[in-house]
């Protein structure tokens, strides 16, 4: 019987196949707003588009994980019961950041409207769109299998870190969308690295916390959710994301519950369950 190869490098494999599936789907996206399509075709691309990290991890998964289902491996991330503190707790914090930033974007704003989203029928739209084309797309990949994989080698702080970085470079090519140009565009990526890396170290505490997927999906929708209804200068935007995504994160760095972020750590592979002590 033949051997099956394992990937000498899973992470780094999966983070190269991710950016060339995604690269020529951005294009075509790009191609479609610039051929002035209708809305859905765009929204319909764009999903698919952000997906690009699961189509990769698929791809790839037979090579990394030669005797498991890829199937099986999905449902497992969402097996663990929920825990109601962790839930509430996460979506606290993002009421809060979004209140705070809200309240800042209403005293320096003179638009009429401090929201992007004019009737209920287009937030339920953009609320499931976003849900699409944003958490459900990049998670199963990037916190599923890439932090895990690396949280076997590194400390899960570090390892957030080093995925984080990743997976802001992923987004280049959007950076280049913003209209920002010299300086600005330079402080518009500072910001947006701090809170992509900050984000990742919120999501990597609770989820290491409860051990569901359903977590980090919760943290990423209300990241993207939330910013993208406050009708705010984009600077501005991610600015004050940054800066209070930053916060967050180093106050959960100091607390360090349960020690899910650093600390001596032991993997128990059975059951395929991680624990911490």
């Amino acid at each position: 019987m033949k051997r099956e190869k394992k990937l000498k490098k899973p992470v780094a494999s999966f983070i190269l196949l991710t950016n060339i599936i995604f690269l020529p789907l951005f294009f075509l996206v790009g191609a479609i707003s610039m051929l002035e399509y209708p809305a859905w075709v765009f929204d319909v691309m764009f999903c698919i588009s952000s997906w690009s990290s699961t189509f990769a991890f698929a791809i790839l998964f037979k090579k990394i994980y030669p005797r498991q289902s890829f199937i099986q491996f999905v449902k497992d991330k969402f097996k663990n019961k929920l825990k109601f503190s962790v839930i509430l707790t996460v979506i606290l914090i993002q009421i809060f950041i979004f209140l705070m930033i809200l309240f800042l974007v209403s005293n320096n704003s003179e638009v009429d409207s401090i929201f992007t989203i004019s009737s209920w029928g287009m937030l339920i739209y953009f609320f499931f769109k976003n849900l699409i084309a944003g958490p459900l797309g990049e998670e199963i990949g990037w916190r599923g299998f890439a932090q895990i994989e690396l949280q076997k080698m590194h400390s899960p702080l570090k390892a957030s870190i080093i995925i984080g970085f990743w997976w802001g470079m992923w987004h280049l090519p959007i950076w280049f969308t913003t209209g920002f140009v010299g300086i600005d565009l330079i402080k518009y990526i500072l910001f947006f690295m701090i809170s992509i890396i900050s984000i990742k170290i919120v999501m990597t505490a609770f989820y290491n916390l409860n051990q569901n997927l359903i977590i980090p999906i919760i943290i990423h929708q209300f990241f993207n959710f939330f910013i993208g209804i406050i009708n705010g200068n984009l600077f501005d935007l991610i600015m004050y994301n940054a800066i209070f995504y930053l916060v967050v994160a180093l106050l959960i760095i100091v607390i360090n519950p349960k020690k899910v972020l650093y600390g001596r750590e032991y993997t128990n592979v059975i059951n395929r369950k991680h624990f911490m002590i």
